[in-house]
C-alpha cells in the first residue's frame, strides 16, 4: 500500500442545532467580516438572514452574494470575488449545498492566491492557504463542504474544471439537519445518490487506504437504510440526520482516496449541458461499476453487503451484480431518471464528452484505466 495523507476540515460541527456554535467558532477565529456565498432560494426563503443574525450577534459584519449557479461558473467566481474586495472581507461563508460551496472555495483561493480560477485547475496548483472558509451544508451529498475538491464550470470552454487542492479546505464544516428539512425530494434523491456515489467510488479506487474503506462501507450501510425515509418524508429528522453523517463519512473516503469515471464522466454531462450533477452520476453509476467489475468485483460485492444484500455463497462476480441491482433499484425507488436519454444527452457528442472525461483528474483513481472507446461505450449503455 502506497502512503497516504488524510485531509479533512479541522472542525467539524454534525447535528440539530450546531449552527449556532458555528458562529461562536468564528468570532473566536478572529473573524469579522463575512462574505456569504448562497443562492437566490436560501436567500428568498430566509435562511440568509437567519445566519447573518447569528452572525451579527457574535459581532461578525457580512455581506450577500446570492448569484451562484446550480452548477457554478468562472463568472460566478468573478461576481463575488469583486464583492469581497469591494467589502474587504476577512473570510467567506457558504451556505447551500455544493455549488456555493465550491463558488466559494473558487473566490476564497483566488482571494489569496490572485490570478484567475482557471490558473488553478488540476492538483494542488495554488501557494498558499485561501481566505478562511466556514462551509453550512444545506443538502446531504456533495460533501463539498469538507473536501478539498472545488468543481468550476469553465464557461468559454463548456467543461466543469476539477481543482483538487488541499488549500480550498474548509476551516470549519457545519452539517446541520434542521437546514435540510426543506429539501424537495428532488435534490434529496439526487445528492443522496451523489453520496453514494461518492462512497463507492473511493471505496473501489485505486488510492482507497483502510481508513477511507471504513468510511465508505458506513456511508453505503447509511444511505441505503436512509435516503428512501428522507426522500419520502422531509421532515423526518432521523433520516435527515443519518444522510447528513453518510454524506460526511462518504466525503472523508473520496476526499483522500478520490474518485471514479463516475464524476470524471458525469462533470462532462454538466458542463456540457448544464445538469444536475448528482442526477448524471445516479444514472452512471451503475454502467462504470459494470465496467469496473472486471477488476474490482469483490470489492463492489463488499458494497452490495454494506447496502443489505445477503451476499452469502455468492461468487465476487455475483456479489458485484447483487450490488449494481441494489444501486439501480434504490435510484429507482427515489425517483431517478432512468438513463440519460431522459436528460437529453446527445449521442453525437460523446466522442467529445470521452476525450475531456479522460482529462478530468477524478478518472485518474478508477481502478481499471479505460480507452476513449470504453468511455464512449459506457455513455451509450447508459442511455
Amino acid at each position: 500500500m502506497a502512503a497516504s495523507t488524510f485531509f479533512i476540515p479541522s472542525v467539524n460541527m454534525i447535528g440539530s442545532g450546531c449552527l449556532e456554535d458555528a458562529a461562536k467558532t468564528m468570532k473566536e477565529h478572529g473573524l469579522h467580516n463575512a462574505l456569504i456565498v448562497t443562492d437566490k432560494v436560501l436567500n428568498g426563503i430566509g435562511v440568509v438572514a437567519q445566519v447573518q443574525a447569528l452572525l451579527a450577534a457574535q459581532d461578525i459584519e457580512s455581506c450577500v452574494y446570492d448569484g451562484t449557479h446550480p452548477n457554478p461558473t468562472t463568472e460566478n467566481v468573478k461576481q463575488g470575488l469583486a464583492l469581497l474586495r469591494e467589502h474587504h472581507c476577512d473570510c467567506v461563508v457558504s451556505l447551500g449545498g455544493g455549488s456555493p460551496h465550491d463558488c466559494a472555495k473558487g473566490i476564497a483561493l483566488v482571494a489569496a492566491n490572485g490570478g484567475e480560477i482557471k490558473d488553478y485547475e488540476g492538483v494542488d496548483r495554488s501557494a498558499k492557504p485561501q481566505l478562511p472558509v466556514v462551509a453550512i451544508n444545506t443538502t446531504a451529498g456533495t460533501a463539498s463542504e469538507m473536501t478539498r475538491f472545488c468543481i468550476i464550470t469553465d464557461e468559454a470552454r463548456h467543461i466543469k474544471m476539477a481543482i483538487v487542492d488541499k488549500h480550498v479546505t474548509p476551516i470549519l464544516s457545519v452539517n446541520d439537519p434542521h437546514l435540510m428539512a426543506g429539501m424537495p425530494k428532488g435534490l434529496t434523491a439526487a445528492t443522496g445518490m451523489d453520496a453514494l456515489t461518492h462512497a463507492i467510488e473511493a471505496y473501489v479506487s485505486s488510492a482507497a487506504n483502510p481508513i477511507t474503506d471504513a468510511c465508505a462501507l458506513k456511508a453505503a450501510t447509511m444511505i441505503a437504510e436512509s435516503l428512501r425515509d428522507a426522500v419520502n418524508d422531509g421532515q423526518n429528522m432521523q433520516a435527515r440526520e443519518n444522510m447528513a453523517y453518510a454524506q460526511f463519512l462518504a466525503g472523508m473516503a473520496f476526499n483522500n482516496a478520490s474518485l471514479g469515471y463516475v464524476h470524471a464522466m458525469a462533470h462532462q454531462l454538466g458542463g456540457f449541458y448544464n445538469l444536475p450533477h448528482g442526477v448524471c452520476n445516479a444514472v452512471l453509476l451503475p454502467h462504470v461499476q459494470e465496467f469496473n467489475t472486471q477488476v474490482a468485483a469483490g470489492r463492489l460485492k463488499d458494497i452490495a453487503a454494506a447496502m443489505g444484500v445477503n451476499v452469502a455463497g455468492l461468487s465476487d462476480e455475483q456479489g458485484a451484480a447483487a450490488c449494481i441491482a441494489a444501486i439501480r433499484q434504490l435510484a429507482k425507488d427515489v425517483g431517478i431518471p432512468a438513463g440519460l436519454r431522459d436528460l437529453q444527452v446527445k449521442e453525437e457528442d460523446f466522442a467529445t464528452l470521452a476525450t475531456n472525461a479522460l482529462n478530468d483528474a477524478c478518472g485518474f483513481t478508477n481502478p481499471i484505466q479505460a480507452s476513449h472507446e470504453q468511455i464512449v461505450a459506457i455513455f451509450k449503455a447508459a442511455m
